[in-house]
């Protein structure tokens, strides 16, 4: 699946784990604070996800749009040391009959 992962981090410190991992994980910086894998799988998302929560504290800020998962678009946000997941289909309520 394709993740671009979105960080905001709280610190220096932070944010050089962050980039360190996301490295490791083979993602490319694409932007300042934007970076993207076109070929993650599920099992190495999950493991991917994990390490970021251990090396984040409050401050930090991470989103993860990520597609596709079961068919759908997600965005998996970390704020203050929580996370939160948002799933959408392809066709906007709007235009749904």
């Amino acid at each position: 699946m394709f993740v671009s992962v979105m960080i905001d981090p709280g610190s220096l410190d932070s944010g050089k784990l962050l980039v360190d991992i996301l490295t490791r994980y083979g993602f490319s910086k694409i932007q300042r604070s934007c970076w993207e894998n076109m070929k993650v799988r599920e099992d190495e998302l999950s493991n991917l996800k994990k390490d970021l929560d251990r090396v984040t504290d409050y401050y930090d800020r991470i989103r993860l749009y990520q597609f596709p998962v079961n068919g759908l678009f997600v965005i998996t946000e970390m704020k203050q040391k929580k996370w939160r997941k948002c799933q959408f289909s392809g066709t906007p309520a709007s235009q749904k009959k």
